[in-house]
């Protein structure tokens, strides 16, 4: 068996585990939810093994209790096949003392809802994973903690090693954890077979609709076009029309759109809505982005010479490998990832709050000092708008870069962090 790479979730899991009877890992497909939950797994049912899967099938609609026993947690795998069985967990778990009796894992295709009766409140925790983060790869040296900036400290250290091809590579590699056992060549090819699968598969498999695949992958490559954006659907569709021979109407657009949701292929970012000594507008829509960067740059046909050639477009697909990342690693201390921007065009790439109310600022660059300098400066303004008699200061403001050197604290307290440096 292949050496288990950890990740951060690990711990998650297990606390999820400790109160709570039942435990449903979500997320994208080939992101290692099965993996992870079989670390913890003292007994495992695989729903779909080939030489097993029709005896499941039956047994779940006669006698799905024969299929929970086990020693626990019990692990069951692609538990969706047969949606009946998250009824009798729930009752199980209802009836027999203990937490941590069963963890379920499974396509990111949803089950069948209208075979479930209960929702399972109570019972249930969600947990979600997504694509690995540098950390977790192995590709950042983890020298700052998340965590600890939200402690101010006086000073941080760390080096990164990152070029911008190297960067560029890891875009376009993504967060898949068989990706990292590949050669290079090989590796950046996953995310292609990704979005094969979702366009030809699973975009129509989340709701019984047939979907165009043509369609699908036209709809995919204007999304990665608009990145990092607040772009309305009908703009998307704009965008299609004006690049593909295609009539297309909103509703067919954000049907598909809402169906990558649901497949945890886009994970937007919400609007953040602090308190304000400015009478600005609070922007409140979404900020688009894919739950990896290697899905847009797969979905434009972009390797990572492409990127290193269009530094532009390189930006906004680093933006959603940091937003990815940080999203990990916010998860693991209990907090969410925002996004800011206002009427008078203050703008904030993430905004990283935790449910004790304090939050951290982060600009997202690619690297230069120029452009270091722009966060700096956008960040302060930031602060300046917010009032901190109706909520506190920020934790930290942090400079996210690319390609840069060192980990420091500027003079003026922001913290300059390269991306290869960081973790939760």
């Amino acid at each position: 068996m292949a050496e288990y790479r950890k990740r951060i979730v690990d711990k998650e899991l297990s606390l999820q585990l400790e109160g709570s009877g039942a435990v449903l890992i979500e997320g994208p497909k080939w992101c290692g939810k099965t993996t992870t939950a079989e670390q913890q797994a003292r007994s495992i049912l695989y729903m779909d093994s080939p030489s097993e899967m029709e005896q499941n099938l039956r047994l779940a609609s006669i006698n799905p209790q024969r299929l929970l026993n086990g020693e626990t947690p019990r692990l069951i795998d692609e538990w969706q096949l047969a949606p009946q069985l998250w009824d009798t967990i729930r009752f199980t778990v209802d009836h027999k003392e203990g937490f941590g009796q069963f963890i379920l894992t499974g396509s990111s295709v949803p089950a069948d809802n209208s075979k479930i009766k209960h929702t399972g409140t109570g019972r249930f925790a969600r947990l979600r994973m997504r694509p690995m983060s540098l950390w977790e790869s192995g590709d950042s040296t983890g020298e700052v903690s998340l965590k600890n900036l939200f402690s101010t400290p006086a000073a941080i250290d760390g080096n990164s090693t990152h070029y911008i091809d190297t960067i560029a590579y890891l875009i376009c590699r993504g967060g898949w954890p068989q990706s990292l056992k590949m050669r290079e060549e090989v590796a950046l090819r996953q995310a292609d077979n990704y979005v094969d699968a979702i366009i030809n598969n699973d975009i129509s498999r989340v709701d019984g609709m047939n979907r165009s695949a043509q369609r699908a992958m036209r709809i995919m490559r204007s999304f990665a076009r608009f990145q990092a954006s607040q772009t309305p659907i009908t703009n998307i569709r704009k965008d299609i029309i004006a690049n593909e021979v295609e009539t297309i109407d909103d509703d067919t657009v954000y049907s598909y759109i809402d169906a990558l949701k649901k497949i945890f292929v886009i994970e937007d970012a919400p609007a953040w809505n602090p308190n304000l000594r400015s009478k600005a507008a609070i922007r409140t829509s979404d900020t688009r982005y894919y739950i990896d960067p290697s899905i847009a740059t797969a979905s434009l046909g972009a390797g990572p010479d492409d990127l290193v050639n269009d530094l532009a477009t390189m930006g906004l697909m680093f933006e959603t490998l940091c937003v990815r990342d940080l999203r990990v690693y916010a998860q693991s201390l209990g907090g969410e990832l925002y996004h800011y921007r206002d009427s008078n065009g203050l703008e904030c790439d993430a905004v990283i709050h935790l449910r004790n109310g304090q939050y951290g600022l982060v600009e997202i660059k690619l690297g230069g000092d120029d452009l270091v300098n722009e966060g700096i400066a956008n960040l302060n303004s930031m602060v300046k708008v917010i009032d901190t008699t109706k909520m506190k200061h920020p934790s930290f403001r942090m400079v996210l870069v690319g390609v840069g050197s060192f980990a420091y604290r500027a003079e003026d307290g922001t913290y300059i962090v390269p991306v290869g440096c960081l973790r939760d």
